[in-house]
């Protein structure tokens, strides 16, 4: 009552309640606002269902408190790891438990006895990066490998591409330490069918024997309902309990149970000697139906994994920049279909004899480069470790290739992994296709033909009930297929909310019954993730949708230009739900992407989290205003617009090109403050700026002005700003090179000009003494030089980008018509005419300015190759150090800077494998920021610089990352166009010294 009248309701006194009482309890993240529940109500399904809160327990102490707290309070408890379940397994209307973030050790190593102990909350990859070094590795390859935990794996007893060797995750876990839902923490391993190895008083003893007399009791009917395939994950393990051995292991019955039975802590692992050797041969087949007859016949010869890719995969593929030079390479002619096939014994001639018989074994079943379509085909051979990698990630990226579709409709998963016998692989597809051109689509399918497990997604729009029908009445087809071939309906991804509806049909009342006394044993107040494998919802109940009934995005005021994507905004809706929640963006090491989530490991601060507090936001479901509210700024703080999602994300979320419309939003509704007028307008008063550099550079000296800007700016007193100069970059002639030179723009951004100019005097002197003639345009009208307006753009004020863009294109677009390119040293700037510009205007000039615009590095490689560049350079150092710019690899660009590099005689090149360098513009200089940017840099960043002796050139074309390197190690890094000035200084002061030798010897 007194809750009523407060304005509360009894439920939502009840949560705060809650809320209170773990946070009092547990020093790590208790999260029961609106955004955070969002972000935990999905996974990579096409459910949502919101949590009514969100632990992140650093301990296992913590983890088991929370479950204890929640069961005492009546709540659901639902363990989560990656988040990445395609089924719906990791969404409920209780509290979700997130492992992922301080659960993710690994506790004990064995490595003579190849085994290992992990928390659930360890990563796949980063388990088999420390592995690595003592030559094992745990083979469960999940193509979800750089985000999916161990804990999740086991709940869904995940499979992977070499599960034809390795098995599946059951095959590979020893045991498991794990709590029931009344906190009850036992053992899970081998046992005898006495039980006589067990301690009689152990806790787990009565629970174990009741579940080995169900076992014998249910023998027969297991033999006789269970699929008889390798891939069948669908329903509770109970062939683990059957007496057809003197041992049974306990853990293989909480293998694929989903969190419904008890909370995991440990897992143990089997491990495996690493792959040292391996080959590819990528079969290409003419005719779909074909390659899966084939599959049967190309598995004798015994390869580790045989990976199917479809022609709609491949024409995906080639739109998406990282992945269309891997296709090009593997890929000749127009298939219908390829299948992967992968050697790795441990002798490389092994490997490269059965590469052979494959080539042959294709010629006897008829298939040759000169037939007609149905036997067209034949084999590329791949022995380079390089592009074998580069297939290796395709392949795992098939589902968000897939998902990288711009229409309302998608794949969608919910026969997605069905695995039937290899004979009946082929006619299984056949029918499949039949299947869905009845209702109305069509299907993409890839993956795992070694298995006759593919994955299969027939494209619909679950926003609209006829498509809701269609695939109600698609799943049950094709079930019934499944079981007429005798396979499973599950292969790979579990039941979760899609398909344990199910299997009442596919193993029968008595079986499922069981499943029912399984739960009931184990879990008797349904505490642990209900609703899962046993008493579930209807699969297709659009109130537990993503796109619920209702569901709407309202008209909303655009910048930018969004019309690539359908839906509101011009496009905006469409381009905020491409987010399919399979988490890429969670991956620790490799590429760019995402360096805020590297560093802190919240949800919050990940390009899903952000794409699902968007789609959240502008459907209403966080209120009004949520877009352009302080919770919305606070889920974007930490994104540092590297950009790395708008290349590194398959599905193409561009999250810096939104965060722009979310700042351009913020600003219409809430004003600016200093310190976006600060940032923002740094172009309009560079000029003053520099005319009064000492006054302009007193805060730098100044403890109180440090202090004083800290305060009424944002701007952290630990950082020095960079300093203003007097002699800013203001050459008196717009040419500058030989008459007769070839010509080049050279693009004088604000930030080399008014800080940094020694880089521009070096790209002058680069050009120029390669014999190009180089224009330095000025505006048309005013003395104001030329800018991109990237600051304006990180301030949310499009429309003074676009005033500086229009001046830009205005003095570009003569030199663009003619051919000419247009050079830029900053990447951030330069590639805002390859990126921004196009958002903003479609004309011809602004098309061409960018079509010409090109790095630094990217035009001198260019010349290069086609033979023209002609630089006398010389020996400057033994080796370079060097970080990459973030929009260099988000475009592609980053490349050309080793090539360049390359071109310096005795110069050997390292490359730092690092992402953003945590500066980011303005983003390290935030006094709420701060922190952060030095948490970035110092993942590997800082660390390599440290390492590099004072001999090594440390290399780093963003003026942003020169910064962050000098302030995080005191050393100075430097452009490449310096480093190419050095070496031209180099040969011109050895050849004036040689001449001068000359000249006093004679």
């Amino acid at each position: 009552m007194a809750a009523e009248v407060a304005g509360k309701s009894p439920e939502s006194a009840q949560k705060d309640g809650l809320a209170a009482r773990l946070a009092r309890e547990i020093t790590g993240d208790v999260l029961f606002d609106p955004f955070s529940r969002g972000r935990y109500a999905t996974d990579a399904s096409f459910y949502q269902i919101v949590p009514a809160g969100v632990v992140v327990p650093k301990t296992t102490d913590e983890a088991l408190l929370a479950l204890a707290i929640a069961r005492d309070e009546g709540r659901k408890v639902t363990p989560r790891g990656g988040g990445t379940s395609q089924c719906g397994q990791t969404v409920n209307d209780g509290i979700v438990v997130d492992l992922s973030k301080h659960l993710n050790r690994i506790l004990s190593l064995d490595v003579e006895g190849r085994t290992c102990v992990v928390e659930p909350g360890i990563v796949l990859d980063d388990l088999n990066r420390q592995l690595k070094k003592h030559g094992l590795w745990f083979p469960v390859d999940v193509s979800t490998a750089s985000r999916a935990t161990i804990g999740g794996m086991a709940g869904n007893n995940s499979c992977g591409g070499r599960s034809l060797r390795y098995g599946t995750m059951r095959d590979n876990t020893l045991s498991m330490e794990a709590a029931l839902a009344d906190g009850t923490l036992n053992r899970y391993g081998e046992v005898s069918r006495d039980l006589s190895d067990l301690d009689p008083t152990d806790s787990a003893r009565a629970l174990f024997r009741d579940m080995l007399d169900l076992g014998a009791r249910e023998a027969d009917e297991i033999v006789a309902r269970f699929p008889k395939v390798q891939r069948r994950v669908g329903g509770y393990n109970l062939d683990a309990l059957t007496p057809r051995n003197a041992r049974n292991n306990m853990a293989h019955l909480l293998v694929g149970s989903e969190g419904t039975l008890a909370f995991t802590t440990k897992v143990e692992l089997k491990l495996w000697p690493v792959i040292r050797n391996k080959v590819l041969g990528v079969c290409h087949f003419g005719s779909f139906y074909e390659a899966m007859d084939a599959a049967q016949h190309l598995v004798k010869l015994k390869p580790i994994a045989v990976e199917l890719v479809d022609r709609t995969m491949l024409a995906l593929g080639r739109d998406i920049a990282m992945f269309k030079p891997i296709i090009n390479a593997a890929i000749k002619g127009d298939p219908d279909a390829v299948l992967v096939v992968e050697f790795a014994e441990e002798d490389q001639a092994d490997n490269l004899v059965r590469l052979k018989q494959l080539g042959e074994l294709m010629g006897d079943l008829g298939f040759g480069s000169t037939n007609d379509k149905r036997k067209w085909g034949g084999v590329v051979e791949i022995t380079e470790p390089a592009l074998q990698s580069g297939i290796a990630d395709f392949r795992a990226a098939g589902l968000n290739v897939m998902m990288s579709m711009k229409q309302e409709g998608k794949p969608v998963s919910f026969v997605e992994d069905c695995a039937v016998p290899l004979p009946h692989l082929a006619d299984y597809t056949a029918r499949l296709n039949e299947v869905f051109a009845r209702h109305g689509t069509s299907g993409t399918m890839y993956a795992h033909a070694s298995e006759g497990c593919l994955h299969v997604r027939p494209v619909l729009n679950l926003k609209l009930d006829k498509d809701v029908k269609a695939m109600r009445a698609i799943a049950e087809e094709a079930f019934a297929l499944v079981r007429e071939y005798k396979g499973s309906h599950s292969g790979e991804h579990g039941d979760g909310l899609v398909r344990s509806e199910f299997h009442e049909t596919m193993f029968g009342e008595r079986l499922v019954a069981d499943f029912r006394e399984v739960k009931q044993r184990f879990d008797p107040d349904g505490t642990l993730n209900p609703g899962k494998i046993v008493d579930a919802p209807r699969m297709d109940d659009r109130s537990l949708f993503r796109f619920k009934p209702g569901y709407r995005v309202g008209d909303l005021d655009t910048k930018l230009d969004w019309s690539a994507w359908p839906g509101a905004g011009g496009g905006f809706q469409g381009a905020v739900e491409m987010c399919n929640n399979n988490g890429a963006c969670r991956k620790l090491e490799g590429g760019v992407m995402c360096p805020s989530y590297r560093a802190t490991r919240n949800e919050k601060d990940v390009t899903r989290g952000r794409a699902n507090s968007l789609r959240l936001a502008i459907s209403g479901q966080l209120g009004p205003g949520a877009l352009s509210s302080d919770e919305m700024m606070e889920t974007l703080k930490l994104c540092v617009s590297c950009k790395a999602c708008r290349h590194e994300c398959p599905t193409g979320v561009d999250m810096a090109k939104m965060k722009i419309e979310v700042l351009a939003a913020r600003a219409a509704s809430h004003g600016l403050t200093l310190r976006d007028r600060l940032v923002g307008y740094l172009p309009r008063y560079a000029g003053l700026a520099s005319r009064l550099a000492p006054l302009a550079n007193l805060r730098n000296r100044s403890p109180l002005l440090r202090k004083l800007f800290e305060r009424f700016a944002g701007i952290s007193a630990r950082r020095a700003l960079p300093a203003f100069r007097s002699d800013v970059f203001a050459p008196a002639a717009e040419v500058v090179g030989p008459v007769d030179g070839r010509e080049v723009v050279l693009f004088a951004d604000t930030f080399n000009r008014i800080y940094e100019r020694e880089n521009l005097d070096a790209a002058l002197r680069v050009l120029a003494g390669g014999g190009y003639r180089v224009h330095l345009p000025k505006p048309a009208r005013g003395s104001r030089p030329l800018c991109c307006g990237r600051t304006f753009l990180s301030a949310g004020l499009v429309d003074e980008a676009r005033v500086e863009l229009d001046r830009l294109v205005a003095a570009f677009a003569p030199f663009a018509a003619r051919g000419v390119p247009i050079v830029g040293l900053e990447p951030s700037c330069l590639l805002t005419l390859r990126d921004e510009l196009a958002s903003l205007r479609k004309d011809d000039d602004a098309k061409a300015v960018g079509a010409h615009a090109l790095t630094f590095e990217e035009f001198l490689v260019r010349e290069a190759e086609a033979g023209r560049l002609q630089l006398p350079l010389g020996t400057i150092a033994d080796k370079a150090v060097v970080h990459g710019h973030c929009h260099q690899k988000s475009f592609g660009a980053f490349k050309p800077v080793e090539q360049v590099l390359r071109l310096v005689p005795g110069l050997a090149v390292e490359t730092i494998e690092s992402s953003c360098c945590g500066m980011a513009g303005a983003f390290g200089y935030g006094a709420d920021t701060y922190d952060a940017s030095i948490e970035m840099a110092e993942l590997s960043l800082l660390p390599a610089v440290r390492r590099a002796d004072r001999t090594t050139l440390i290399v780093a074309d963003g003026t942003s990352c020169r910064h962050q390197i000098h302030d995080g190690t005191k050393r100075e890094a430097l452009h490449v166009a310096r480093v190419l000035a050095m070496s031209l200084d180099r040969t011109e002061n050895l050849s004036t010294s040689t001449a001068a030798k000359e000249t006093s010897h004679g």
